[in-house]
């Protein structure tokens, strides 16, 4: 839980607003979930890990147990299929807020703020790719260049361990296993399988399955079932569908994935960018998300980490220029293009003059402590105004300018 210094502040608000403009572009429309919600509804569509994660506590007026979000998605399901229960079309809706969750083997929590959309009504890979498509887009838009998509499906892990039979007690274990990418811990698991052969040999080769979209043709000639074999097939549709769009990502397929293993049903998206260490977009399809509200549909949809993007962006600013994103090189606030007015002078002026500038859509602020010399350009710099408008007495229609310490100063002379 960390506060934001107003720098910090507006790079955040910057890149979430820049996120929901392109979603809005695309046609999702802006919702507002609540923070909390009571445990049994918010619980309906959370995994064992997203229960894990809730932060619970009674709330005093009716005695019930509510939760902090740790995910915004199963909101919007249940949003859904409450408020556009008889909608026979696709549903598009986009959101921002924060999530707060337990952290696994820490002492607190960690609050996030997401960015994100839910597709609900359309199915396979169409779907899947037009999401994926925004995905890419949005990123790019934020600044974040071109990214790199990671695409497993976890349908087909569901498949490949069903098919090797395992005890329910080493199902787990091998699941860990796969993810670690431990093929040695793996065999070991493997060794008490039940199943075909052919099951058991796919099933240790999916730590090393990851790679460029060409493996995929070779997963399919060792494919063990027709489960398996559907997943790769739409794997494959969606990469062919991203090709068509042009989509400009660096497609990269992960058949070994396996996080999201008790929420998603398909494909398993992650959006990886210069500078941040782990993805900063997740996602996936979720076909029995909204059936669990009522309201059975499939669905797709993705999140963004509005820190992790500007931790990304910071990284690479510090990489440019060798400063940091977040110290005194810069000014503390902006209003999107660097422009800010801090007007000087006699109080009742001062404050006639930035209402007026205010009024024609600047950013502008009347200096009220009695600011001078480099003590006053450092405050101008420091909270991003640009320009610095001297007033005295009665103005007249001349003005003076003259540039110094950071900040243009403009003289209106009596």
């Amino acid at each position: 839980m960390r506060d934001f210094a107003p720098q910090a502040t507006a790079a955040r608000r910057r890149i979430a607003e820049t996120l929901l403009g392109v979603f809005e572009r695309w046609g999702f429309a802006r919702v507002i979930t609540p923070a909390f919600e009571y445990e049994d509804v918010l619980a309906l569509g959370l995994g064992g890990a997203g229960r894990a994660a809730a932060i619970r506590f009674v709330e005093p007026s009716s005695g019930q147990v509510v939760a902090l979000r740790p995910d915004i998605t199963p909101q919007i399901a249940r949003l859904i299929a409450t408020r556009f229960r008889e909608e026979t079309g696709a549903v598009r809706l986009c959101y921002e807020g924060t999530v707060v969750r337990l952290e696994r083997g820490a002492r607190g929590q960690r609050e996030l703020i997401q960015a994100g959309v839910e597709l609900a009504g359309v199915t396979g890979p169409q779907g899947d790719a037009e999401v994926i498509a925004l995905g890419a887009a949005a990123l790019q838009e934020a600044g974040l260049g071109r990214p790199t998509i990671d695409l497993g499906h976890l349908g087909l892990a569901r498949e490949v361990l069903d098919a090797v039979d395992l005890p329910s007690s080493d199902r787990a274990r091998a699941r860990r296993c796969i993810g670690k990418r431990d093929g040695t811990g793996l065999e070991a698991v493997l060794a008490s399988a039940r199943g075909s052969k052919a099951a058991v040999n796919f099933a240790a080769l999916l730590p090393e399955l990851s790679g460029p979209p060409s493996i995929l043709a070779a997963a399919r000639k060792k494919a063990p079932t027709p489960g398996v074999r559907r997943a790769l097939a739409d794997l494959q549709a969606i990469v062919d569908a991203l090709g068509g769009r042009q989509v400009k990502a660096r497609v990269h397929v992960d058949l070994g994935e396996v996080r999201g293993f008790d929420y998603y049903t398909g494909v398993r998206v992650q959006g990886f960018v210069e500078g941040a260490p782990d993805a900063v977009l997740k996602g996936g399809r979720y076909d029995d998300l909204l059936g669990r509200y009522g309201r059975p549909s499939p669905a797709v949809g993705f999140a963004i980490d509005v820190e992790a993007a500007a931790g990304a962006l910071e990284a690479r600013a510090r990489g440019d220029s060798g400063t940091s994103g977040g110290g005194d090189g810069g000014p503390l606030i902006g209003d999107g293009n660097g422009i800010g007015v801090l007007v000087v002078g006699p109080v009742v002026l001062a404050l006639r003059t930035a209402e007026e500038l205010r009024a024609v859509g600047k950013r502008a602020v009347a200096e009220l402590c009695g600011l001078q010399g480099a003590e006053l350009a450092a405050y101008a710099r420091r909270w991003g105004f640009s320009e610095i408008v001297r007033v005295k007495g009665i103005r007249e229609q001349g003005a003076r300018i003259r540039r110094g310490a950071g900040a243009s100063r403009r003289e209106e002379q009596e």
